[in-house]
Order: structure tokens, then sequence, then C-alpha cells
């Protein structure tokens, strides 16, 4: 085929630009996990704020229309469209190994941009509070749903997955659209009809690949309604003229009103185009703020995001690790030893590896306040995980937070002492990814960086 290329040819490192939780993204971040590559995912400060980064005259030069997920290679690549991404960091099994299994993967990717998403984000926006509430388009929405899961109930009859006997990128494209419809309306009642769809559905995102990238997906129990109070809230705020502007001079110009009001309402049916969003980023972009849970905490002089910089686009060991220590707060920050508490249930490096990324994304909404440098040891059936993380505070971040508590307990914990000289060779090798690693006994495999 003229488009099947090993992924051996994929650049050494690259980066997806994104915001959290971004179901688009997710596609090229679980066609990554299948096909091993090597994907940094950038969503927060520094290396992408999304609303800024992709607005600046550098990013708009690689994707002209800011929007996101964006995909960049060390090697200067650049491609936009989630399902361009996707196919690029897939492999040849993803993207159907012959000429027959390509096109129906194709085709999969096709309906569910034509029939899956329209149908699921008319009835589903409403839901999150970003579209407001139309009950004909509603109602029309929920049978144009009940047609393409009535398509794919048949069609899964008697398959496992949608192309041949192992997942492709037609799984991973379809089931990714349809994440919300899951999660938000389609209750046991609205979803009984069609079995087949609901038991591929599960399979596929219990898959390991599948649960590094979504964590636990819960199907809907009760279907959810168009919530008023909350479109409201999500609503831009209009400015409202002062007592002072509305008399005085202008009282005695109702012309100059008049035609003032004409002007502004025809400012507002003309949005500035880089103000422009599309649904599908309105619906995770407008998450509401949380409490931060380092708010308690003094200010510290140490710049986290200053060092991940550094350690992002300069030599570590000669400038990124010098300006650590130069730099480190060591009564604002503190230095932490982990180490697997369950290596015998190590088997395949890659399932080894799937246990480190699946953590990292979980713990994406701790990056700002936390870097860390995880290393997987050995070989299959033979291996061992540990790391070395930097966290704000003297504390464990993750007591802070119930969302961050999910993987830390399968973990030892070992505070360093920043002055001793076995922190200091720890965090030279753990962040340079070279050296003896003598309290390993194990030889270095791969590793990943929580930045």
């Amino acid at each position: 085929m003229q488009f099947a290329f090993k992924n051996s040819c994929l650049p050494s490192f690259q980066t997806l630009y994104t915001y959290p939780e971004n179901w688009r993204a997710f596609k090229a971040q679980i066609a990554a996990q299948y096909s091993g590559a090597r994907l940094k995912v950038a969503t927060s400060a520094p290396a992408f704020t999304f609303g800024q980064t992709n607005r600046t005259p550098a990013f708009l030069n690689n994707f002209p229309l800011g929007k996101v997920p964006a995909y960049q290679g060390d090697d200067g690549f650049c491609l936009f469209e989630s399902n361009a991404i996707a196919h690029y960091l897939s492999n040849d099994t993803l993207r159907g190994s012959t000429p027959q299994a390509a096109a129906q993967v194709l085709q999969w990717v096709s309906f569910a941009d034509s029939e899956i998403i329209p149908p699921a984000s008319a009835w589903v926006f409403p839901t999150l509070g970003i579209m407001q509430f139309n009950k004909q388009a509603t109602e029309q929405a929920k049978e144009d749903v009940k047609k393409f899961l009535a398509v794919l109930n048949q069609h899964l009859n008697t398959r496992t997955f949608l192309v041949g006997e192992r997942v492709t990128l037609a799984d991973i494209t379809v089931a990714c659209s349809m994440l919300w419809l899951y999660k938000q309306v389609l209750d046991p009642s609205f979803r009984q009809p069609y079995p087949n769809v609901t038991r591929w559905f599960v399979t596929c995102v219990n898959q390991p690949q599948f649960k590094a990238v979504l964590g636990e997906v819960k199907l809907c129990e009760k279907m959810a309604q168009f919530d008023a109070k909350k479109f409201a809230e999500m609503q831009p705020k209009k400015e409202t003229p002062s007592k002072k502007e509305k008399g005085g001079k202008e009282a005695g110009k109702p012309q100059e009103k008049k035609e003032k009001k004409k002007e502004e309402k025809k400012e507002e049916k003309k949005p500035d185009p880089e103000e422009e969003m599309d649904d599908c980023d309105a619906v995770l972009a407008a998450e509401p703020k949380a409490k931060d849970p380092f708010a308690h905490l003094p200010k510290s002089a140490f710049v986290m995001d200053e060092f991940k910089r550094k350690y992002s686009n300069e030599d570590t060991l000669t400038v990124a690790i010098p300006h650590f220590w130069e730099h480190f707060d060591r009564e604002g920050y503190s230095i932490w030893h982990s180490q697997y508490k369950y290596p015998e249930e190590l088997t395949l490096t890659f399932k080894s590896c799937n246990l480190i990324t699946g953590m990292f994304q979980r713990l994406d909404k701790l990056r700002k306040n936390a870097f860390a440098s995880v290393i997987l040891f050995g070989t299959n059936n033979d291996s061992s995980i540990s790391g070395i993380w930097v966290f704000r505070g003297q504390e464990l971040a993750f007591t802070l937070s119930g969302d961050w508590q999910i993987d830390y307990e399968s973990y030892d914990w070992r505070k360093l002492d920043p002055n001793s000289e076995e922190c200091k060779t720890m965090v030279k090798e753990y962040f340079a990814w070279e050296g003896d690693f003598k309290h390993v006994g194990k030889a270095f495999n791969q590793g990943k960086i929580f930045k």
C-alpha cells in the first residue's frame, strides 16, 4: 500500500498539543499506545496553554487554524486534524494490514465523522451547558443516534471488532467519538436494543492501551438533561453601560444611541476568528476551575516551569541539572524515590510501560507542581519500575486530591535528603537516563518524563 510505512520511521520524540481530556486527542494517544510511538502530550504550561499558545504567531505558522490536537515531530514535521495524526502514529495493524482492511478502516473513520459526531454533539452538548437546548433538534439527534447504533449493532452481531480480529484505528476512532454519548446520555434503557454495540464499546475501553489514556470509563446510569442554569453560567457576560453613560449628554442624542446600538449589534454578529472555538473544543476546555490543592503553601522562589523549559530544550547534564540544583528550594519542595511494589507481576515490557503512562495520565492536573522521571529497568518477565519525583511542599502530594490517589499506593515512597550524595546521584541518573543505577541491579530499558 502506498501509505503503509513502518512505525520505526517515526521521529524519536513527538509532541501532541491539546487541552486535557480532549476526546479528539485520545485517538492519537491510544494509537501511540498500540504502536509504541514515543509521544509527549503537552496540555499545560510551559509547553502549552490552550487559548494562549495556540494563538501565537509561532504556533499559527505551523498550525494555521490554531486548533488542537496538533502534532509536531522533533524533525519539524507537523500535522493538524485528529484523524490524520492518529493515522500517522499508528502501525500497519491499526491502519489495516491489507488494501481491503485499510479501506474498511477508512470507511469507519469516515462513518464516525459523518454519522456519529453531528447527532452526538446536538444531543450531548446541551447537557454539558455549552449549547442552547432545542427540543426539535434534540429529538432528531436521538433518532439519528438510533440509526447509527442499529447499523453498528448489526455489523457487530458476528464480530468482536469493526475490522478483522484485532483492534484497529476504526475501533479507536468510533469508540472515542461515542465516548461522551456513553458517559452522558446512553442510559441502560436507551442502549438496551443495541447489546452488541455496548459489548464492543466496553471491550474496547477496557483494553490496556485504551485504559492507559481514558482511565476507567463509567457508563451513564441516568440520561443527562439540559440545565438552563448551567448554560446561563457558561455564557460570556455582556458589559452593561453605567448610569453616567445612560444619562447626561447621551440622553439628548437618541439618534446617536440608535446608531451606536446598531453598530454594537453588528460587532456582536462578527466574532473575532481567533476567538472562535468549535463546540468540541468548548466541551472540555470550559471546565470549572477547581481549588488549588497547594494554595495553603507559601510561595517558593523555585520556578518549576523555568526548570522544565531547561530540561525540555537544553542539554540535561550540562544545563538542566546544574540549573535545578542552583535554584532548588529545599524548604518549598521535596524529592522522593518511588519503587513499584509488585515487580513479580510485571510481564511484557510494553505492558509495564503502560502502567507508567496510565499513572501520568491520571495525574495530569498535578503537572504544574511536580516533575518526575520514571524508568522501566530489565526485560520481559524480569523488570522493575522506579523513579525520582519532585513535589511542591514537604509531603507526598497525592493525598491533597482524591483524583491523585489511584496509583500511588502501588509504590513504596522514600523521601530523599537533597543535601546527600545519594540524592544528587539519583537525580543525575534518573534525569539523564544514564549511569550505573547500582541500587537497581537491572539495565535501563526505557523512561517516561512527567512534566
